[in-house]
């Protein structure tokens, strides 16, 4: 391994990761941040140069331009792509990946421009393709879709003969002092919970109204909050690699005041993912919209109060029934007196650096296109709690659900 890294994407998450890069700069001792815009780019490099005296290479770059892209990657050589750039992204930027010969790590799957829906298929389609090329592709390695998984695969691991029942729990309790804001890409965050719930239950998918199902869940140090059942892309993989599991949901949880909010735009049309014309000129709603919202990159330094993330699991070990909750909480103070960014994107970051890791150091490194719970979980484990997201565990308790 060269310990050549490049990051495609300078939003909240690539800032984390590179932040946490460079504090594993032993590992990854040459790493490049590239982006539409150079300038936001530069900006982080000075940010680290100055804070852990690393230096960090920058470029210019379209994703969407498989060419382009390719031609960069050829240039500088890195080992592993980690993608932080947007989710139908994805495909060309795993395209360039198999172009040049580069390895490939993600945080979100692939979901096309002009549909709001997301699947693993597309990117699956690949396997072959990064196998017989000596490669490999590590899918959905945030929190959730990524440290969700890991978790899964050490309760698999460690505690159950059987997995029954998974159902992902994930509370922000923070305040960002705003009226309206999304944690991240508010084109992505809105496509997501706007569209129509689903869960799968005795080997079916269930649909459900978008927000429809929602009952209080108790989380760790933060207490009861209203929690509201999505579909989420990990539930495909998992139900997939953990075929024991009868039913798998994913519950989040959101304030009344961002539901209104939410429900007066798509009620405008501003949630619209198709393109309208205005004034002569062909604008796409939802891309005006994020125009106009809070940055997310600048909520971070009057965000306060909590993240809480975790998998609640029923099933079978030795013939007899188990509970299990497995969970990190984070602070949204101490991720942004770190890295200057809230905890949403920190708890994203931090596992996307981790999974790099394991790959950079042989750990995870199977040729072909992998989600996260089909590799080792312990290594991931340990590194990850070492580096900011420690977890914790309730065995046999009521998991309210």
């Amino acid at each position: 391994m060269t310990g050549k890294v490049i990051i495609i994407g300078a939003g909240c998450v690539g800032t984390v990761i590179v932040h946490t890069l460079a504090q594993n700069a032993d590992v990854f001792t040459d790493i490049m941040l590239a982006s539409r815009t150079k300038s936001k780019c530069d900006l982080i490099a000075e940010d680290i140069k100055k804070k852990y005296g690393v230096n960090i290479k920058t470029a210019a770059v379209d994703a969407d331009n498989v060419p382009e892209l390719t031609s960069l990657l050829k240039e500088f050589k890195p080992e592993l792509l980690i993608n932080v750039a947007l989710p139908y992204q994805d495909l060309h930027i795993m395209d360039a990946c198999l172009a040049a010969g580069v390895n490939y790590l993600d945080t979100a799957n692939y979901e096309p421009l002009d549909e709001a829906h997301f699947e693993y298929s597309w990117q699956w389609a690949y396997h072959e393709r990064f196998k017989k090329a000596g490669l490999t592709a590590i899918l959905g390695c945030g929190f959730d879709p990524g440290q969700t998984g890991v978790y899964t695969a050490y309760a698999a691991k460690h505690h159950f003969d059987e997995i029954h029942y998974l159902d992902i729990v994930d509370c922000n309790a923070g305040n960002h002092h705003k009226a309206f804001a999304t944690n991240f890409n508010p084109e992505i965050n809105i496509r997501e919970i706007t569209q129509k719930g689903r869960f799968y239950e005795n080997g079916k998918w269930v649909e459900t109204g978008s927000l429809e199902l929602h009952q209080p869940i108790t989380y760790p140090e933060i207490g009861p909050k209203e929690s509201y059942l999505l579909y989420h892309e990990e539930l495909e993989s998992l139900v997939k690699n953990f075929p024991s599991i009868k039913r798998a949901r994913f519950w989040m949880t959101f304030g009344q005041e961002y539901l209104t909010h939410l429900r007066v735009i798509q009620d405008i049309g501003m949630a619209r993912i198709d393109e309208i014309e205005y004034n002569g000129v062909k604008i796409v709603p939802i891309q005006f919209l994020k125009a106009v919202l809070p940055n997310p990159q600048d909520l971070g330094e009057n965000y306060t109060g909590w993240t809480s993330i975790g998998c609640r699991i029923k099933g079978l070990k030795d013939g007899k029934e188990k509970t299990y909750y497995i969970y990190n909480n984070c602070s949204h103070e101490e991720a942004y007196k770190e890295t200057g960014m809230q905890g949403v994107s920190y708890t994203t970051g931090v596992p996307a650096m981790t999974g790099a890791y394991m790959f950079m150091t042989g750990k995870w490194s199977d040729a072909g296109v992998y989600n996260v719970e089909q590799f080792d979980p312990d290594p991931f484990m340990e590194k990850v709690a070492q580096s900011g997201l420690p977890w914790h565990e309730i065995i046999n308790a009521d998991l309210e659900l």
